[in-house]
């Protein structure tokens, strides 16, 4: 077992290293499939996902897939998103986290995004009037982690990836790897780092990419004929998740075990290798681990000036109520999460979380 966390420390710190130190801002809008970058759940969006060191269940599988691995029964999450208000772009995320044998926990997950619709436009008729179509898009999550000992988690998540218009399409996949580790007397210190999106590049391919073209020959005939033309192939954007967090125990008995009112500070470092890096901050509030109340912001160079490059432009804002149900530790949590973005009117998360 030691000699297996050995490798998978080596192995996601050196390609983290390698992603920290491979990008920078000159290579911006060189990468594709950036639904990549859209975080589909309620809980973590409400503090920007700053929560990457402690983040548990299946919303680990954003932010750091070694958080899955706390999952040691069965989960199952519904969310829902209004990505930025007045796009008419909702996002669907349905999955599940399954604990197996004493210290693993098999993950599913899909993140399905619906783009709205947009006019038909083509040469003869730029301006539209022939309809419109919706761009989809798939994530399909397989991951698997592991509790290497009561203070590190490990795993990796494989993604299926598909983006689609009604004539062209392409596919792909994407590797995340991650470890969290926590310690202190009361579990209260919590340090995570995760590589996301590593994989082979992506490319285009269907009807969409053919036209109808005349060629001459050399007797000056004409004739009509199909020419299909090659799309260029993109990069995934590959980034690297390095987060700390603390748990402040406001309230607690004589031997430390009961927490009634947790206050929790997160940092999260976000370093991309094909866009400007940035930090996350958020704090959460939680009484008995059943009402908690969270908040974010999102640091960026010059993120709140003329020239933002970024549309979330404020804090996150977000809440949850978990409540027991039965006697068999079964608990049932909504959850919510609004960011707030310019232009357009905000993002908005809606959760279900079932503890079984």
């Amino acid at each position: 077992m030691k000699r297996n966390l050995k490798y998978l420390v080596l192995t996601v710190f050196s390609a983290a290293s390698w992603c920290v130190y491979g990008g920078n801002p000159e290579r911006m809008g060189q990468a594709g499939a950036n639904q990549l970058l859209i975080n589909p759940y309620a809980r973590n969006s409400g503090m920007y996902g700053a929560n990457s060191a402690k983040v548990r269940g299946l919303e680990a599988q954003y932010l750091n897939i070694a958080g899955t691995a706390y999952t040691r029964k069965t989960e199952i999450i519904f969310n829902r998103s209004l990505w930025m208000q007045g796009t008419d772009i909702f996002i669907n995320t349905f999955g599940l986290t399954q604990g197996v044998g004493e210290t693993g926990t098999l993950g599913f997950g899909v993140v399905a995004i619906n783009g709205g619709k947009v006019p038909i436009t083509t040469e003869e008729q730029p301006e539209g009037g022939l309809g419109t179509y919706s761009p989809t898009f798939y994530n399909i999550n397989l991951s698997y982690a592991k509790m290497f000992s009561d203070n590190i988690y490990g795993g990796i998540n494989f993604k299926l990836l598909n983006e689609q218009i009604p004539n062209a399409s392409a596919k792909g996949l994407a590797v995340d790897a991650g470890i969290q580790y926590h310690t202190g007397k009361y579990d209260q210190i919590h340090f995570g780092i995760a590589l996301k999106n590593w994989g082979p590049k992506m490319h285009n391919s269907g009807d969409g990419l053919t036209r109808q073209s005349q060629v001459s020959n050399t007797d000056g005939r004409t004739y009509e004929m199909t020419v299909s033309n090659r799309s260029a192939s993109f990069e995934l954007p590959t980034l690297v998740n390095i987060g700390g967090a603390y748990d402040f125990y406001l309230s607690k008995d004589s031997t430390g075990l009961l927490k009634k009112n947790r206050l929790s500070m997160n940092l999260n470092f976000n370093s991309n290798s094909f866009t400007y890096d940035n930090f996350m901050v958020g704090m959460e509030y939680a009484w008995k681990e059943m009402i908690m109340l969270r908040a974010g912001m999102l640091l960026e160079t010059n993120l709140y000036k003329e020239t933002t490059r970024n549309a979330y432009s404020g804090p996150a804002l977000g809440a949850t109520f978990e409540l027991p149900v039965g006697e068999k530790s079964t608990t049932v949590a909504l959850d919510y999460s609004y960011r707030f973005t310019m232009p357009f009117g905000g993002t908005h998360s809606f959760g279900l979380r079932l503890n079984l």
